[in-house]
């Protein structure tokens, strides 16, 4: 007899019985705004093993492929194996920083007596507040702020898994999924997501969403457009750019950035709400990297000077003077949980911290619970503590000829040779990034002022396991900075600063996009960068 298993509980299996049933037993939010009809298209589940013990997929499911099921289209067929679920829409960790960047607010929503104005025109009546979003949609995760626009008040934060991940767990899968036939599935399943959030945080802090006048969206290229609703289909292909960035090169467009109205979009706001998509700097080096300058002041630091914002899609900017250049890392998910087996992203029972103690590992988890996976801060602690001892070789060999290491063997999470490669992988197109940014501007790693560590992961990695397996360049650790989700703190700076929006779209002119593969070194210096040690940068 099988076990329905999600986050490690467990529920006898019951032919008939559905997914959703299954989440009800064990108290797992499963979004669904339709009465689970299928319609809604919400309740997306990851069906982790045992996908053939279900029912045959149904047509409310056809947008879907393996392994993801709707919970309440998916039911028991046979009770002979176990099943194990995953939903796709976990709340995370939230890595901000509330205070300190916009001291005397100039928002471009005011309230002029009895009047809500715009960049000077009235677009409604003062309903008694001033409020607006800021939205990192990241590939992995999005993050958002609620915002009073007249006082910089933080009123609310909040985090989850993006829900696209069926869609892919890749940019480039991501635009192929949105160029077939589904095409609007990955932008719907983003809004409702969304909307969801928002709706719940209204009720709870007693908020009328029509004081939310402005909303400011960053993200990738292709995340930034696909939250627009506009075809992404050119930035999966050379020379990888966004439609918006085609026009402003060809100048039918002042801007890389984007504005749209709430209505239009179907975000929970004042219907006339602005949602402004911020300026992307090019190619796959999007709106995020754009706010992560703004937030770090990036200009007014010291020089030389580095910022790496490490995600699915890494991106890499270096400062040397009054040049600035940029460059997109082809990560892929693997530090942020996917492609590596038991791998998570930062949520309750995520393994985020390894030690090598007497013999074995030992290990710390978010919210100090029984370990459900991995996160991608624990994953940098295991591949430093095992390459330290030796169980590792540089080449992620394990010792004795063994396949997969034990971590928490009670809970049945190990990490295997396949995990390794994978993080290799990922691992080595970051440092071809730094590699090549840094050859150009003719600086070694070792000259930076200053290195800036972005992503929310980012604020939790152990500054000296990064560097002695190659993560990041071998930096003198006082000169490295985490700033946790400087994307999400980069957009609430231009919804509360007119003025450093502004400077923003005129620094974002100045930089250089690098294309990696185009570079003579990118190949050897990648496959440097495959091995588990410190790299010469």
């Amino acid at each position: 007899m099988g076990d329905l298993i999600h986050g490690g509980h467990r529920r006898p299996l019951a032919p008939g019985r559905s997914l959703f049933d299954y989440a009800d037993d064990l108290a797992v939010v499963v979004p669904a705004s339709c009465q689970r009809t299928g319609r809604c298209h919400e309740c997306v589940v990851e069906v982790r093993a045992g996908l053939d013990a279900l029912s045959p997929r149904t047509a409310p499911e056809e947008f879907l492929r393996d392994p993801y099921r709707l919970a309440c289209q998916a039911s028991v067929e046979r009770a002979d194996e176990d099943v194990e679920i995953a939903v796709l829409r976990r709340r995370l960790r939230i890595v901000t920083r509330a205070s300190g960047e916009v001291p005397d607010p100039d928002p471009i929503v005011v309230r002029d007596g009895d009047d809500v104005l715009y960049a000077g025109d009235r677009i409604d009546a003062w309903r008694g507040a001033i409020r607006g979003l800021a939205i990192d949609v990241g590939t992995t995760t999005i993050a958002w702020e609620l915002v009073d626009l007249e006082s910089g008040e933080i009123l609310h934060v909040g985090a989850i898994e993006n829900p696209q991940r069926f869609g892919g767990s890749d940019v480039i899968s991501r635009i192929a999924y949105d160029g077939g036939p589904h095409h609007g599935e990955l932008r719907q399943a983003v809004r409702k997501a969304l909307n969801h959030e928002l709706r719940e945080t209204y009720r709870t802090l007693g908020i009328d969403r029509r004081t939310v006048y402005e909303a400011v969206v960053v993200g990738n290229a292709t995340m930034r457009d696909l939250f627009f609703g506009l075809d992404v289909t050119s930035i999966g292909a050379r020379p990888f750019r966004s439609l918006v960035e085609e026009e402003y090169r060809a100048g039918r467009r002042g801007s890389t950035g984007i504005v749209a109205l709430a209505h239009e979009l179907g975000l929970l706001a004042n219907p006339v709400a602005r949602v402004v998509g911020g300026p992307l700097i090019g190619s796959h080096v999007g709106a995020d990297v754009a706010a992560d300058l703004t937030a770090v002041g990036f200009m007014t630091g010291p020089d030389p000077a580095m910022i790496i914002d490490v995600g699915t899609n890494t991106e890499v900017v270096v400062r040397s003077g009054d040049r600035l250049v940029a460059a997109s890392c082809p990560a892929g998910p693997a530090f942020e949980g996917g492609s590596v087996r038991h791998g998570m992203a930062a949520a309750e029972g995520a393994i985020e911290a390894v030690r090598y103690v007497d013999g074995r590992l030992t290990y710390e988890t978010i919210g100090d619970l029984t370990p459900v996976g991995i996160c991608g801060s624990g994953l940098v602690d295991l591949l430093a503590e095992l390459a330290r001892v030796g169980v590792m070789t540089p080449e992620g060999r394990f010792a004795w000829g063994a396949s997969r290491i034990e971590v928490a063997p009670d809970e049945g999470i190990d990490f295997s040779r396949a995990d390794a490669s994978a993080l290799a992988q990922a691992k080595a197109a970051n440092h071809c990034g730094a590699a090549i940014l840094l050859r150009i501007l003719g600086l070694a790693a070792a000259g930076l002022g200053r290195l800036y560590l972005a992503g929310a992961f980012a604020s939790y990695i152990d500054v000296p396991n990064a560097v002695a397996i190659g993560f990041i360049p071998p930096v003198p650790e006082d000169r490295v900075e985490k700033v946790g989700n400087a994307s999400l703190r980069g957009a609430r700076i231009m919804l509360l600063s007119r003025s450093r929006r502004d400077d923003l779209d005129a620094l974002v002119r100045r930089i250089e996009h690098v294309e990696l593969e185009s570079h003579p070194d990118f190949f050897d210096l990648f496959v440097e960068g495959c091995r588990f040690a410190p790299i010469d940068a």
